[in-house]
């Protein structure tokens, strides 16, 4: 590692408060998602400091108030030299009236050693660290040959991919670092979408003809979509077991890969034999599976289940996938990660967490997933890597420790310096 980076690695610690100021200044703004539309402000700020360090600026609204930053500082020798991709999220987990915080969740504080506020951990350290990273480049005078690129992007947390309209709209690298909480992990991760399955008879009845429709004799070949829809779930169930069973993933406990069942709507009121039920369920799957795959399996499975049932032979459940918004259209694709550890970005990564944190880089899995398989499903070589832990992302007095965020900072200054340092490979994405 060049002197030149070791002498700005020494200088994160002695400027920690400016580093804390920074990550202070992003939580005080609000931007909670729900309600979301509300990050506006928070991007500009982001948009106007990259641009004072040289950064060229492309900032358009995916939702209104809610628009996404990329900022790309192109290198001297672009296409001699490794690019790199610093991905992060402006929004943060939303915050009820009824939780009990020390101080207002929007005004950071700092106590025994932690910042406290919302998104300190998911993840608005992890962002400030590659942005105060990239300011101590710049103050420096130090080019980079090859390209940067820094993603702002809006609506993680409610299932918008902010990240994927950066992907549609062509903004690739030869390797990107998605700065999630990880706790210094370099991570991959598993697969989640969202669905609503329906069961829904063409006729409706009157509450009354309710003993026709059960009891001998009655002749009325109708049912209740609520008491069918336990068909549906007893299936889910069993192909829950089937998966916990027959399946597994090198990181991923077993029985990683659920099938829960959300949320329940059905019926029209107490005068109606339910008529339609409908159940939305999430799904985890492994990262060498694709959200493709998984519908194919839930859906033959279900089928079947239905086709041994009288009236779900002839009332089939139908199914409707994913989604953009868990606000606006009630899903959600979280596409999965899997990162290969001789991959010359993860090498390089992890050699130099060792290098400058004097232990040894943990490559694993994540137990929640990141926009980092949007990166990954573009064909970017990706990792997930940041600062804070999961247990205090969402939580009440969410918390980062100061420590843990000099640390990830040293580190992620020293790979930005690095990877675009170095010689694009045959590995590399071009």
């Amino acid at each position: 590692m060049s002197n030149q980076i070791e002498r700005l690695i020494n200088i994160v610690e002695e400027r920690k408060e400016d580093l804390v100021s920074l990550l202070k200044r992003l939580i005080e703004y609000k931007t909670p998602a729900p309600p979301a539309r509300n990050t506006k402000e928070a991007q500009q700020f982001i948009a106007e400091f990259l641009e004072e360090k040289g950064f060229s600026i492309d900032m358009w609204d995916v939702y209104p108030n809610d628009p996404n930053v990329v900022g790309v500082l192109k290198g001297k020798e672009p296409t001699l030299y490794n690019s790199l991709i610093i991905n992060g999220h402006m929004d943060v987990a939303e915050v009820s009236e009824d939780e009990k915080w020390d101080v207002d969740p929007f005004v950071p504080i700092v106590k025994d050693d932690v910042i406290i506020g919302r998104g300190a951990a998911d993840m608005k350290g992890g962002l400030a660290g590659a942005l105060f990273a990239i300011q101590l480049l710049h103050e420096h005078g130090i080019r980079l040959p090859g390209d940067l690129i820094l993603q702002s992007v809006i609506g993680e947390e409610v299932g918008e991919a902010g990240t994927l309209e950066c992907c549609k709209k062509g903004y690739k690298a030869d390797f990107a670092v998605v700065v999630d909480t990880s706790d210094l992990h370099i991570q991959g991760q598993g697969g989640v979408i969202t669905g609503w399955i329906t069961v829904k008879s063409d006729k409706t009845y009157h509450d009354a003809t309710r003993r026709q429709m059960i009891h001998a004799g009655g002749k009325l070949f109708a049912a209740s979509a609520i008491e069918k829809m336990t068909n549906i779930i007893h299936g889910l169930q069993d192909l829950e077991r089937h998966w916990a069973v027959s399946k597994s993933y090198p990181g991923n406990p077993p029985g990683t890969n659920t099938i829960n069942p959300a949320v329940i709507e059905g019926g029209r009121h107490a005068a109606f034999i339910a008529d339609e039920c409908r159940l939305w369920i999430t799904v985890h799957y492994y990262p060498n599976e694709t959200h493709e795959q998984i519908i194919k399996e839930i859906e033959e499975h279900i089928l079947h289940v239905a086709h041994a049932d009288p009236w779900l032979r002839e009332n089939p459940p139908t199914f409707v996938w994913g989604g953009k918004s868990m606000i606006v259209d009630r899903g959600e694709i979280f596409p999965s990660l899997e990162v290969d550890p001789n991959h010359p970005g993860v090498k390089r990564l992890s050699q130099t967490h060792e290098h400058i944190l004097s232990k040894e880089a943990i490559v694993d899995v994540s137990p929640t997933v990141t926009d980092g398989g949007w990166l990954g499903d573009a064909g970017i070589p990706t990792v997930i890597y940041g600062p804070g832990k999961l247990q205090h992302a969402h939580a009440v007095n969410e918390q980062l420790s100061i420590q843990e965020l000099v640390e990830y900072t040293k580190v992620i200054l020293a790979f930005i310096y690095e990877w675009c340092h170095s010689k694009k490979s045959e590995l590399t994405v071009e």
